[in-house]
């Protein structure tokens, strides 16, 4: 009897000094990641009124993404940045034409990714972000994906269950943009292992690759620590939720970017685009993932509805895994 009145004592007292300190409960609480995440803004330009705002609303990094740079232009923005204290770790070089079916075009479109990679490697970024391709024409809503393709050669067989016919034009276009964008990316390995930069792939919306098993066997066919991926947290949620992204990319992921966006089967793109912590992303539960793949790395938002300081904020709420929630 001594003893139960002993521990009840002390329970009520563990309880009375919580409440006390509710401040240091949430803090032993709080969850603990084995990763590391930075946080960027996107820019157009490393110019000194660009890299004081980032600076000032606490962002170490920068990923950048004007295209007419030279490469003496890129030096000079590198050392204005680091005069801030600010990190240009990506470019973002965008949309590429790899599929086009014109063979001048194509030639065009990968010696311009050529130009801009030594571009990113004079910024002293390790990374260009890279959208190979897009097609169009009719193809599934996103909820009706369910593609069957072949492991080696990457071919599409089929789209969704039953009736592919619908379909034809949309699988041989994909099919062609794999083939297309495959030998492209290819030439370009030797000169981004050259300068040392990974060519980061994304998906953002080009109607390819929708599917994180069949995105990952892309990036991972070529066999190159030098092609990884870059994914948006927001961008794919209609076709697949983004914890499935994370782990089918694991390995590969190069570089996050975030963004948020709500699911509405009944809009034309299923949904829309909404500031960071109004959409269908859980992210206390994304950060759990990141987490359990290992992405320790920049994480770049690409998102309105906020201040600079705003965005700043909710990042390292998401950051420290309490999801993006008001402060």
């Amino acid at each position: 009897m001594r003893d139960s009145r002993r521990g009840f004592i002390k329970a009520a007292a563990l309880a009375a000094g919580a409440a006390a300190c509710p401040s240091r409960l949430r803090a032993e609480a709080a969850p603990v990641f084995r990763t590391a995440l930075r946080k960027a803004l996107i820019a157009g330009v490393a110019d000194d009124a660009t890299c004081a705002r980032l600076a000032a609303a606490g962002f170490p990094g920068v990923e950048l993404n004007k295209k007419e740079v030279t490469v003496e232009q890129a030096l000079a923005g590198r050392q204005t940045a680091e005069r801030h204290g600010v990190k240009i770790h990506s470019f973002m070089g965008g949309w590429a034409d790899f599929n086009n079916p014109d063979e001048g075009a194509r030639r065009r479109s990968i010696d311009d990714v050529k130009r801009l990679i030594e571009v990113t490697a004079a910024y002293g970024a390790d990374a260009i972000l890279l959208v190979p391709c897009r097609v169009g024409g009719p193809m599934p809503r996103p909820a009706q994906f369910r593609i069957d393709f072949d492991p080696v050669t990457l071919a599409v067989k089929t789209v969704v269950e039953g009736d592919n016919a619908p379909f034809a034009a949309y699988i041989e276009a994909q099919n062609r943009a794999t083939e297309l964008s495959r030998a492209a990316v290819e030439e370009l390995i030797p000169v981004a292992e050259r300068v040392k930069v990974t060519i980061a792939l994304e998906n953002v919306w080009n109607n390819l690759w929708v599917l994180p098993d069949f995105a990952a066997a892309f990036v991972r066919s070529f066999k190159s620590r030098q092609v990884r991926a870059y994914l948006d947290l927001g961008n794919n949620v209609r076709y697949a939720p983004t914890e499935q992204w994370l782990r089918a990319l694991g390995p590969e992921l190069a570089k996050l970017h975030i963004k948020d966006f709500k699911i509405d089967r009944e809009k034309k793109n299923d949904g829309d685009f909404v500031p960071i912590g109004k959409g269908s992303v859980d992210w206390v539960s994304v950060r759990r993932v990141i987490d359990e793949v290992g992405y320790s790395g920049w994480v770049t938002i690409e998102s309105g509805g906020y201040t600079d300081a705003e965005h700043s904020a909710l990042m390292d709420r998401i950051f420290a895994g309490q999801g993006a929630v008001a402060s």
